[in-house]
């Protein structure tokens, strides 16, 4: 097993190669890997043109993975996504035609664009990498995640996705337009040709696996365990706030600091990981109140009052014992 500092340059060289596509972006991709290497699905939201599907290339090239991407749009039958059973006139059996769901990576693009019934053909392999076609269960390659992206649902034609679809998804980033000087660079970058076609790939499949299972042995202080559950809970006690976080928002919390640690180069996870990751594992999952929705209040607003309000675990040496 290879050392958190070996780790945490592997990711880095991947997050590097990357930013040669993704432009002014950091964080962003950084969350973007921490997702990966997670095992988890992500949500980016944002306006057309900014990049998300570029991004998602460029990390399935990154990390060597099979790649698939999906156009959503209102006519969209489920069966599209999962693949169908047709019936062979030769051999007199129905076989399975796998649709592009069968990938490693899947770039559900525009995902809000569909109608809610193709949008739960997702559920079930985002939840258990598996699919059921008429009563037969498919299981999907290894690794196996959803980048999805989506326009604001305000826009024109959207479908918005529904709690248990959002739930599912590890993580919710926010690309944003970019900066003036960095908006030049892509200029220049895109003079002759997309950056895209010169990427290079920097790991493979199997060594993605090694070091999504190897993050699991990351550090995490009972005070620390402690600080993510108060944090969801005040979430689901919250006067602004209509739903507030799943166990599984606390899961994808818990997570993702470790991943964070490990990149970061540590064995073990201190306060600033987690507050740094409660915004994007945490504010999709959350709905306020329609009384908050008039004020103006959004998930975000109420996860930094939160923040600000729930004890944070006292000084106490990584790896060590007690606060």
């Amino acid at each position: 097993m290879q050392s958190v500092q070996d780790l945490a340059a592997a990711v880095q060289r991947v997050i590097n190669n990357v930013e040669k596509v993704i432009v002014g972006k950091a964080e962003s991709v950084a969350f973007s890997l921490i997702a990966v290497i997670c095992n988890g699905h992500v949500l980016i939201e944002d306006v057309p043109g900014v990049g998300k599907t570029v991004l998602t290339k460029a990390i399935a090239r990154s990390i060597g993975c099979s790649f698939k991407r999906i156009q959503f749009t209102p006519d969209l039958l489920p069966s599209d996504v999962t693949g169908v059973s047709i019936y062979n006139q030769k051999t007199g059996n129905f076989e399975f035609r796998a649709g592009p769901i069968m990938a490693q990576i899947v770039l559900a693009d525009e995902i809000n664009r569909a109608t809610p019934k193709t949008q739960s053909a997702l559920l079930e392999a985002m939840e258990e990498t598996q699919i059921t076609i008429d009563g037969a269960t498919y299981h999907l390659p290894e690794p196996f995640m959803v980048m999805a992206t989506q326009n604001p649902i305000e826009y024109e034609g959207t479908f918005p996705l529904p709690e248990a679809q959002l739930d599912r998804f590890m993580m919710n980033i926010k690309l944003g337009y970019p900066k003036v000087s960095d908006e030049m660079n892509i200029l220049d970058t895109h003079q002759f040709h997309h950056p895209l076609d010169d990427l290079e790939q920097i790991m493979t499949a199997e060594e993605l696996i090694v070091i999504q299972k190897q993050i699991r042995s990351i550090h995490v202080d009972p005070s620390i365990r402690e600080y993510i559950v108060a944090i969801a809970n005040a979430t689901r006690n919250h006067n602004n706030i209509y739903l507030g976080s799943s166990p599984r928002g606390s899961l994808a919390l818990y997570r993702a600091s470790q991943a964070l640690a490990a990149i970061r180069g540590r064995g073990y996870v201190i306060p600033d990981d987690v507050k740094l990751l409660t915004k994007p594992t945490l504010a999709h999952r959350i709905i306020v109140t329609p009384a908050a929705r008039v004020r103006a209040i959004t998930s975000t607003v109420v996860l930094d009052e939160i923040l600000q309000s729930v004890p944070v675990p006292g000084a106490w040496v990584g790896g060590g014992k007690g606060r």
